[in-house]
């Protein structure tokens, strides 16, 4: 069975700081699993640039290859993931080992927030001077800015023999927590449709699967609002489908809210 990579994306991880852990794909793993595919989730830098996290994934991927099998693996990634992983096939020599890249939810053309952040919070109130001056490295942030995907996707071309394929996700503001309200209108106000950081049209890369109804945190399975009605739920077997779908396990409907 092909074996499957999961990766994390900003902030993810085993550990943020210090203590602080913001698992990912939470029961994911299990149901992906649970249907015989090997798998395993990544570990990089949260905050990193996409070239130190596309390095330490590549070391990753590299390490846990005896687990997974010799066949050609299915990468799927989230948010900043999916741009560690489209580095990583273009400029790492890793296409050979990847079949699939499938990306959930991935600001492949950037992120309005990520602009307001560094602008505001960045530069007028002095943040990344102090995120410097405390040692942390917080590049990934910058590399989100619509400016800098511009430039990515200039430089880092599809890769031939690898399937690309993407997946967003939306909600309305009233369904997205309270700490991301700023995000959703910020996102909005400049591309529409969003899940509180990524727009749809942002997302979009290669074919297309669909829109999940979730919020940015809820397609990692981090639900921190509830669902009164027409939950989503679980969001796990949205992956286990996906999966299969690209794999030619189940027929090619698209996998929507």
């Amino acid at each position: 069975m092909v074996g499957i990579v999961l990766h994390h994306g900003l902030f993810g991880g085993e550990k943020v700081l210090g203590p602080i852990s913001l698992a990912s794909f939470t029961g994911i793993d299990d149901a992906i699993s649970s249907e015989g595919f090997p798998v395993m989730i990544s570990n990089v830098h949260p905050t990193a640039s996409i070239e130190r996290r596309a390095q330490q994934l590549k070391e990753n991927i590299l390490l846990n290859r005896p687990r997974l099998g010799y066949e050609k693996l299915v990468l799927v990634a989230h948010s900043l993931g999916g741009l560690d992983a489209r580095y990583m096939l273009a400029r790492l020599d890793m296409a050979k080992y990847i079949s699939t890249l499938i990306t959930i939810t991935t600001p492949h053309r950037g992120s309005p927030y990520a602009d307001w952040c560094v602008r505001n919070i960045g530069l007028k109130l002095g943040g990344l001077r102090l995120m410097r001056w405390l040692g942390l490295d917080v590049q990934g942030i910058i590399d989100l800015m619509t400016e800098n995907c511009a430039k990515f996707n200039e430089q880092i071309p599809d890769m031939p023999g690898v399937d690309y394929y993407s997946v967003s996700a939306a909600r309305p503001w009233h369904k997205i927590p309270p700490f991301a309200l700023h995000a959703h209108h910020v996102v909005y106000a400049a591309e529409g449709a969003n899940d509180g950081l990524v727009s749809v049209q942002s997302s979009t890369w290669g074919k297309h699967l669909g829109t999940w109804s979730a919020d940015h945190w809820h397609t990692v399975n981090r639900r921190y609002i509830p669902e009164l009605r027409n939950p989503t739920g679980d969001i796990a077997p949205h992956y286990v489908s996906v999966i299969q779908r690209v794999l030619g396990l189940m027929p090619a409907t698209a996998i929507a809210a």
